[in-house]
């Protein structure tokens, strides 16, 4: 998965995009509870890395469309990709008494933990959304008692991205197999538990080696630098694993050198450069369709169905997230960076 997560506070792969419009959820009583009863109207706060973000905006297009459907009003609370901000939302959000759901894209997962716990305490039903709330990055199940999830969990990004640039090594049959790989910030928890886990599968596996990992980042110009750095040390790599704004830059860079790409994001242009050829495979997640799933089960629960506590992302894309030529055949992305 994952476009550009261009802060250090951020915890996926993200780009720039202009955002939609936040339905105006101040129509609401004043004062008033969360809610009216079990049934009826209900309200959404989405806290989304940032309004001007690629994959913030595919999200809430899912949760908007829902809502608009299902008797819902829906408002972005915009934080710009910081984390001190986006708590300062939620706990005035809490104060204010006007939502029933409040839809969670953390910016920092242990930073939010509190406000959420104070959330729940208050009645409000809180899903997470894509990143984990809590310090763990290898589960997908909820870290704060009483909170929903609809996550993809880092931990099984890295591993598929691994498995990935295994199958890209298979298709070169090189021996070795030369494979850079292209981190997103080392300064991220979030990162750091994603690239071990695919650096686990590459180096466990016989005939690849490991050549470059370095920072890469989620910018087209920071992979566009990485893959220069890359091809300075060794000119004989096989297979390069990043984020999709990374693999963007890079493929800029190789001038049509016999380099099989992996990309981590599901956007349209990383789905077409996955079927038009030009890259091996893409992570890829339906992130407008995981906004709406968010924004079923959150008011689902509020209006006191059964639903799951537990929805891993990769469930709703085809082949598990694992963005082959063939898997994506026909998908065309859900958003653009």
């Amino acid at each position: 998965m994952r476009s550009a997560l261009v802060s250090a506070a951020v915890a996926s792969a993200l780009a720039l995009c202009t955002a939609c419009a936040a339905t105006d959820a101040g129509t609401a009583a004043a004062g008033s509870s969360a809610g009216a009863g079990k049934a009826g109207h209900k309200r959404i706060a989405f806290f989304g890395f940032a309004r001007a973000n690629a994959f913030s905006s595919a999200t809430w297009a899912g949760i908007e469309t829902y809502a608009r459907a299902n008797d819902a009003d829906a408002e972005f609370f915009d934080p710009n990709f910081d984390a001190q901000s986006q708590v300062q939302q939620i706990q005035d959000a809490v104060t204010s008494k006007r939502f029933d759901v409040f839809i969670v894209q953390a910016n920092n997962g242990a930073a939010v933990g509190p406000a959420i716990k104070k959330a729940i305490a208050a009645g409000i039903t809180v899903v997470a959304e894509f990143t984990p709330v809590g310090t763990r990055y290898d589960t997908a199940a909820p870290q704060v008692p009483g909170m929903i999830t609809v996550l993809d969990v880092p931990v099984d990004n890295g591993r598929k991205l691994g498995e990935l640039g295994l199958e890209a090594c298979k298709s070169k049959k090189a021996d070795p197999c030369e494979v850079a790989y292209l981190e997103g910030f080392k300064s991220l928890p979030l990162d750091n538990a994603r690239t071990h886990a695919a650096v686990d599968v590459l180096s466990k596996a016989q005939g690849v080696k490991l050549v470059a990992r370095l920072e890469g980042g989620y910018t087209k110009e920071s992979g566009r630098k990485a893959m220069q750095d890359v091809l300075q040390s060794d000119r004989g790599v096989d297979v390069v694993i990043g984020s999709s704004q990374a693999i963007a830059g890079a493929e800029s860079v190789l001038d049509g050198k016999n380099v099989l790409l992996v990309g981590n994001g599901g956007s349209r242009q990383a789905v077409t450069a996955v079927r038009e050829g030009r890259w091996f495979a893409t992570y890829y997640l339906p992130e407008k369709s995981a906004g709406a799933k968010a924004a079923e089960v959150g008011l689902g629960k509020a209006r006191g169905q059964d639903v799951p506590k537990v929805t891993v992302e990769t469930a709703l894309a085809p082949n598990g997230g694992m963005g082959t030529k063939n898997a994506l055949a026909n998908v065309e992305g859900e958003y653009d960076e």
